[in-house]
């Protein structure tokens, strides 16, 4: 097998030179991380999982005319997807309280929201992920005023999309985070969903029981971490052992 190069290592994947040029092959770990690292283990399976869940989320943002860099998948752990330039920004769509927000404003865990809530974070783990307005994102050039319109409308449609899916199966979606990147096409750039959408960046509980199915599972020792994404994948008939076409995912009226 040839060699491959490395481009970026991140806490939950890696980045390695595409096979055409613009595109990346994208490999999920199975390493867990919470706090900006300083809790960190190894689950088994669990890069499989969540390459299984973000394709599945991909491919159904693609099919309602959401834009993302994901390809297609082309194995268990990897992903082919285009090269984009990523913005230095976390998008925080909120539609209950849950983490930060709750800790931040005193609201209590669980609060439905009035209305999603979307926020913004300066990708530096030195710096804990900042929370920023828009004004700090305009001064500092991370973004234009019409790349945050498009980051917003993005977020909004995603969290829709998401909402409908989750409910569909089961469960509620309280938060997520997605990250965005320019793609170039001559002289015009367009904004793209990028990284990855799984449980790690979602907070998903049972609708019924409240359960944890996401990342908390680890941050706070509330069990097995595989056992909840597995059944976020059991849910959606995403199971990592199902060579089949994937079911394409389906859409609350």
């Amino acid at each position: 097998m040839a060699r491959r190069t490395k481009v970026y290592e991140g806490k939950a994947k890696i980045l390695y030179e595409g096979p055409e040029p613009g595109t990346y092959i994208q490999y999920f770990k199975d390493d867990a991380t919470a706090f900006n690292a300083e809790k960190r283990d190894v689950i088994d399976g669990k890069g499989v999982l969540n390459n299984r869940l973000s394709e599945y989320f991909m491919v159904g943002l693609n099919t309602i005319g959401v834009p993302t860099h994901f390809i297609r998948r082309v194995n268990m752990r990897e992903q082919l997807v285009r090269v984009v330039d990523m913005i230095p920004l976390e998008v925080v769509v909120r539609n209950i309280a849950a983490g930060s927000i709750s800790k931040r404003l005193g609201i209590e865990e669980g609060t439905q929201l009035p209305r999603p809530i979307i926020e913004f974070y300066y990708k530096d783990d030195a710096l804990g992920d900042p929370l920023v307005s828009e004004d700090h994102i305009l001064a500092f050039g991370w973004a234009t005023h019409q790349d945050l319109d498009d980051m917003v409308g993005l977020a909004a449609r995603v969290n829709d999309f998401l909402s409908g899916v989750m409910t569909g199966v089961g469960i509620k979606l309280v938060d997520f985070k997605i990250e965005i990147g320019r793609i170039y096409e001559g002289d015009f750039q367009r904004l793209v969903v990028a990284d990855e959408i799984s449980p790690d960046s979602c907070r998903l509980w049972d609708a019924k029981t409240g359960q944890k199915l996401d990342k908390d599972v680890f941050r706070r020792d509330l069990g097995n971490l595989s056992e909840a994404y597995t059944e976020v994948a059991r849910r959606l008939g995403v199971m990592p052992g199902n060579t089949t076409t994937m079911p394409k995912p389906k859409l609350m009226n």
